[in-house]
């Protein structure tokens, strides 16, 4: 029979974060890092057109505000070999301190930029705001799995998908907390100014919260799983290389398991925004940008459902109230059936949803509502158990960088481009919204396929594995 080794009097315990810290951190980021993403994506519909894109057509400078917005995707791959390399090399705690200053500021100065109705600014002023969204998403191309590692390498032992649900319910809430802020300054102020200087304050409200993101994150440790790394010398120095050459396989399916969360998620904010707003018919779009000053292209229109701005705003919250509901229910769901079961059920909802479109947008206010709900109920579903499925397709060595550049080579082909396709689509079928749900469905068949190809991961072992 071993003999127990001896405890050391007076040894100081290795220090550990709290649960309460992990929770708190992992979510207060994450919902600052979303809150700056999606304060642009609401302004790329209601306000960046008009402001930074003056000259175009209402179809062209939505498009254009689009493409923009699409940018900062294209920057989020090159956010997670960034950030990915310094988590993996240096620890989690630095890097995450490190991206919610990057999009902190770049979020600031989008507040400050002169728009291209100023002289002198046409082109420097729609230029600089791709150099700041360049800069959002190079931050969150490091943020989300730094907050992911943060919360599962913490969680104790069979609560690894309910812990990584955390920083995904930072989504809803920065979704939440933006739109909220925008709804309320449009109630409280008119048009014009609005158009002014109203739509600058959530950016420059931004500094605030980023403000308290740092203190909370400053006060971590780092996580256990990575000082083992530490310990046993098993540090990768080129964390990038090392995981294409022995988790290549990962890498392909983590960026098709994440795909159907892109573009749903996408379709059901930015798309649902522009459509649920756009004119019903010809004459009230021409009224409409006649009102605004701007050109009317008929040959570019495409009916929408007509709401108002505010009155859609608020059916959105309602929404992704659901989507942060459903994101909590999926941890323990995902704990209890395993991460790949549960997103094979849901992804097979996504398939049948995108066949619904048609019918729940022509339902009236009842059927929108509907598909609100249950577009965001399905978002909770699949967002929430990619906190732990995404990390544990990787040893922990190249956990960081192995999760981020999946995460966000999927945003390229799913969120970067699904606003875009969504448009399109919806000109191209004269209003319909058919094939945007079609679109919606293939990409989860893809999803689907990556499931099938994978394997569980819920019983691997998280802190004793490196590549």
């Amino acid at each position: 029979m071993s003999t127990p080794a001896p405890v050391t009097q007076g040894a100081p315990a290795a220090p550990v974060n709290s649960r309460g810290r992990v929770i708190v951190a992992s979510l207060v980021g994450t919902s600052i890092e979303f809150y700056d993403f999606y304060v642009y994506a609401t302004a790329a519909v209601l306000v960046f057109p008009a402001l930074f894109f003056p000259n175009a057509s209402g179809a062209v400078a939505l498009l254009s505000s689009f493409a923009v917005f699409g940018v900062a995707f294209i920057a989020r791959p090159l956010g997670s070999i960034v950030f990915g390399h310094f988590g993996d090399k240096y620890g989690r705690k630095g890097t995450l301190v490190a991206s919610l200053l990057t999009m902190g500021i770049a979020t600031f100065l989008i507040g400050c930029l002169p728009t291209a109705q100023v002289d002198g600014w046409s082109f420097w002023a729609p230029a600089l705001l791709v150099v700041m969204r360049f800069a959002q998403g190079l931050a969150l191309g490091g943020e989300w799995s730094g907050a992911a590692l943060l919360a599962t390498e913490n969680a104790p032992a069979n609560k690894r998908a309910i812990y990584g649900t955390f920083p995904q319910l930072g989504a809803p809430i920065g979704f939440i907390i933006a739109n909220s802020l925008f709804l309320l300054l449009s109630i409280n102020l008119s048009n014009d100014q609005f158009m002014a200087w109203g739509w600058r304050i959530p950016f420059l409200a931004s500094a605030v919260m980023v403000i308290i993101g740092l203190w909370v994150r400053l006060k971590l440790v780092e996580t256990p799983a990575f000082q083992k790394v530490v310990d046993k010398g098993e540090v990768t120095k080129l964390p990038l290389g090392r995981v294409f050459k022995t988790s290549w396989r990962q890498l392909i399916l983590g960026t098709f398991i994440m795909l159907a969360t892109y573009v749903l998620f996408y379709l059901m904010t930015t798309f649902t925004l522009s459509y649920g707003t756009a004119a019903t018919n010809t004459a009230d779009a021409a009224a409409a940008a006649e009102a605004a000053g701007k050109p009317f292209d008929p040959d570019t229109f495409a009916a929408g459902l007509g709401y108002a701005r505010n009155d859609f705003l608020l059916m959105l919250i309602i929404g992704v109230v659901f989507f942060g509901i459903f994101t909590l229910v999926a941890g323990p769901l995902a704990e209890k059936f395993g991460r790949r079961k549960t997103l094979i059920w849901v992804s097979l909802g996504i398939v049948a949803f995108g066949f619904l479109w048609v019918p729940l947008f022509g339902g009236g206010f009842a059927g929108t509502m509907a598909h609100l709900i249950i577009g965001f109920t399905l978002m909770g579903l699949t967002f929430g158990p990619m906190g732990a499925i995404l990390p544990e397709l990787f040893p922990t060595n190249v956990r960081y960088t192995g999760s981020a550049v999946a995460y966000n080579f999927s945003s390229i082909l799913g969120a970067s481009v699904a606003p875009f396709i969504a448009v399109a689509l919806w000109q191209a079928a004269d209003g319909s919204t058919f094939l945007v749900g079609l679109y919606l469905s293939a990409a989860a068949v893809l999803t689907l396929i990556a499931l099938l190809l994978s394997k569980e991961t819920k019983d691997m072992d998280y802190e004793n594995q490196s590549s």
